[in-house]
Formats: C-alpha cells, structure tokens, sequence
C-alpha cells in the first residue's frame, strides 16, 4: 500500500502528533497552495496535529479542452449535477482512503483524523469522509458542493451519520456557485448531518476569517 501513496507535503505542530489533518487542495493547485494555512489556523499551543497536503494526479480536464492538470477528477460538464467523472473520484477516493490507512499505521485512531478540502478537493473530503467505515473527526468543506447527492443515502457509512462538518463558501464565486453550495448544504441536513455553515463576501476564494473559523472548528474536533 506503501509504495501506491499520493505524494504529500507535511507539517507536524508538536511532537508525536496523535492528530491528523489530510487537506485536499483544488484542480490546477497542488499541496503546497494550502499547506501555508496552518499558521494562521490558530490551534492551540500544544495541539500536536500532523497536517498531510497531498498532491492530485496530474489528469487530462474535458471542459479544459483536455489540458492536463493536477485534479482529482474530471470535469466533462460544467453544470452542477453532471460536474463530476464518479471513476475518477472513486479512483481518487481510494487514494484517499490510503492516506487515512497509513495515519491508522503511524497510531492516528480514526476518530483523530480530519478530511479537508478546497473546491474540488473539498468535493472529495465529503465523499470520501461520509463513506468511510470508521468515524472519523470531522469533514472541513471550503467553496465546494456535494457529489452525486443522489447516491448518498444509500451509500453513507453509519460510522458517520453523525460526523461534524465544517462548510464555507464565498457568496460572490463565479466557479462553483453559490447556490451549489445551499443546495449540497440543505441535502446534508435534510439527511440528517450535522453542518456548520459560514459564507464570506469573497469570489473562488479563502480568507483570513475564514481560516480562522475553520481553525476553532479543528480544534473542537480534536480537543
């Protein structure tokens, strides 16, 4: 399983960390974008989380005219219900599901690991993180939407029924917008998710505010 692990950036905030964060960046970014968050996340002094950035595959995008690309997935329509390619995240999804293994390995029980992401990244963290067999610590969900909603109650892990989730979403972004967002939002809690929900005056974005909103949110998770 080793050998199959996406590359990453890591950050450690204290020794032995007993936490970890495996935050998912967006399509054309790489680990390295985010991995500069975790300054300004505000966690406590002594909060010893290892933050893992892993890097997407670089992957030919449709709508892109086949450019090639760091993604998790390909996009061959741009409405919202079509947006996604399901192979390409389930492909996605058990790399995913290694990192998460590989934590389990270095002594991080399930209920101390965190799935985040941006935008296409964030799309897999909920995927992925409302599928998997162990509780996890929670969900963080950043300008992004809910994939194949349709699907969700039948293959939801009930490991997870109860996971806390951290949304943003900035009410001006031209790329996925923002009515995707209340939509995946409202789905979430018509089945029953528990979901924090911020919005922020800002495009396809992140900002200072909101990274330290998500940063409260880690450390409730992780306390």
């Amino acid at each position: 399983m080793t050998s199959d692990l996406l590359p990453a950036i890591q950050l450690e905030t204290g020794a032995n960390p007993d936490a970890s964060v495996i935050w998912l960046h967006g399509l054309g970014d790489d680990g390295n974008g985010w991995s500069q968050v975790v300054g300004s996340l505000g966690l406590p002094r002594g909060m010893a989380v290892r933050f893992l950035f892993p890097h997407a595959p670089v992957i030919p995008i449709t709508i892109n005219n086949g450019m090639a690309m760091r993604a998790w997935y390909d996009f061959k329509e741009a409405d919202f219900s079509g947006r996604a390619d399901l192979t390409g995240v389930r492909r996605s999804q058990a790399h995913v599901e290694a990192l998460i293994a590989r934590e389990v390995e270095r002594g991080v029980a399930p209920r101390r690991i965190v799935l985040a992401g941006f935008s296409q990244g964030g799309a897999l963290a909920l995927y992925t993180g409302l599928r998997h067999p162990e509780r996890l610590a929670g969900i963080v969900a950043l300008s992004t939407y809910l994939i194949d909603g349709p699907s969700l109650a039948a293959e939801a892990s009930p490991a997870n029924r109860d996971v806390p989730i951290f949304m943003a979403h900035g009410t001006q972004d031209p790329v996925v917008q923002f009515a995707w967002a209340e939509l995946s939002r409202q789905a979430l809690v018509a089945g029953g998710w528990n979901v924090e929900w911020h919005t922020y005056r800002m495009a396809h974005a992140a900002v200072l505010e909101e990274v330290a909103a998500c940063g409260k949110f880690l450390t409730a998770v992780l306390a």
